[in-house]
C-alpha cells in the first residue's frame, strides 16, 4: 500500500491585491492527473483565516470583477469592527465562502462543469499564501 502522503501536495502562491480571485485549476488538474489515482475525492484547503477556496466560472474575467465588487459591498471595512488588525471584513468573507472545497475524481479526471474553475480567494493581501490538495483514494494499491 502506498503512503497516504503521496497524495498530498502543498502549493505556494503570492497574491498581489487586497482582494483577488486566482484560478488554481491547472495546478490541481496537473497534480490529480499525475497522481495515478483513478477514483476518489479531492480536497482543496487553505489554512488561512482571511482566504478561501471557491468554484465559479473561469471563462469570463468579468465574473471575478463582479465578485470582487459584490464582496466589497457586502462586507465593507467598518470602523466599528473590534479586531485590532483591521481585517475583520476579510475574516467574514473567508467564513462566507469556506476555506475548502471537495471534488469528485472519476476515471482519473476531476469532475468540473464546462465553465467551472477552482479559485483561491484572497481577502487580505497581498501576501504569501498556501493551499493543500489531498486525494482520498478509492484505489486498491
Amino acid at each position: 500500500m502506498m503512503s497516504d502522503n503521496l497524495h498530498l501536495k502543498t502549493f505556494n502562491l503570492e497574491t498581489s491585491s487586497s482582494m483577488e480571485f486566482i484560478d488554481i485549476s491547472s495546478s490541481i488538474l496537473q497534480f490529480t492527473g499525475s497522481s495515478g489515482v483513478k477514483e476518489g475525492i479531492v480536497l482543496v484547503y487553505t489554512p488561512h483565516t482571511t482566504a478561501a477556496i471557491t468554484i465559479n466560472e473561469n471563462a469570463d474575467p468579468s465574473v471575478k470583477y463582479d465578485m470582487t465588487k459584490f464582496f466589497t459591498n457586502l462586507v465593507p471595512r467598518e470602523s466599528w469592527f473590534r479586531h485590532m488588525e483591521g481585517n475583520s471584513h476579510s475574516h467574514i468573507m473567508s467564513s462566507l465562502i469556506s476555506p475548502s472545497q471537495s471534488f469528485i475524481l472519476n476515471n482519473g479526471e476531476l469532475i468540473l462543469g464546462t465553465w467551472q474553475g477552482i479559485f483561491f480567494c484572497e481577502f487580505d493581501g497581498p501576501r504569501s499564501r498556501k493551499f493543500y490538495v489531498k486525494i482520498l483514494s478509492e484505489n486498491k494499491e
